[in-house]
């Protein structure tokens, strides 16, 4: 295969959209491809949720855990580190007695507001069907 084409895959009608640095296109269906692990992390629910709540702006870790209901004080320290890692959101300590510190998005971590959005609004959208769906497989 020339180094600048790819096979053809689903979902994804058009032209590469990002070249590797080792020259190799970026395909989410290859296993070895590093894009697999960043769909992992914007695909988890604990992330479309972190995101939709910072997406109006920073937050306290206290504030994000009392908006997200169910999450685990473990899972939510587990995925800011995480997309603090990834880039996609900033944690800011204050040196005042109590320790203040604050999440907010990076501006690539603003980029996924929008989709992820979309995603959340489809399934509040939808809920019934899918609970519809579930129950006929179901019975």
């Amino acid at each position: 295969m020339p180094p600048h084409s790819r096979r053809p895959r689903p979902g994804t009608p058009g032209p590469v959209l990002t070249w590797l640095p080792d020259g190799r296109p970026a395909d989410v269906y290859s296993a070895p491809c590093p894009s697999r692990q960043v769909l992992d992390r914007i695909a988890d629910k604990w992330t479309a949720l972190i995101v939709g709540c910072l997406s109006t702006g920073t937050k306290r870790y206290g504030e994000l855990r009392a908006a997200i209901d169910g999450v685990s004080e473990k899972m939510l320290t587990q995925t800011l580190r995480s997309l603090e890692r990834d880039g996609l959101l900033t944690r800011t300590s204050h040196p005042t007695v109590p320790p203040k510190v604050e999440y907010g998005l990076t501006p690539l971590g603003r980029t996924l507001t929008g989709p992820l959005a979309a995603i959340r609004d489809w399934a509040e959208i939808h809920i019934n069907e899918v609970t519809d769906a579930r129950a006929r497989y179901d019975s």
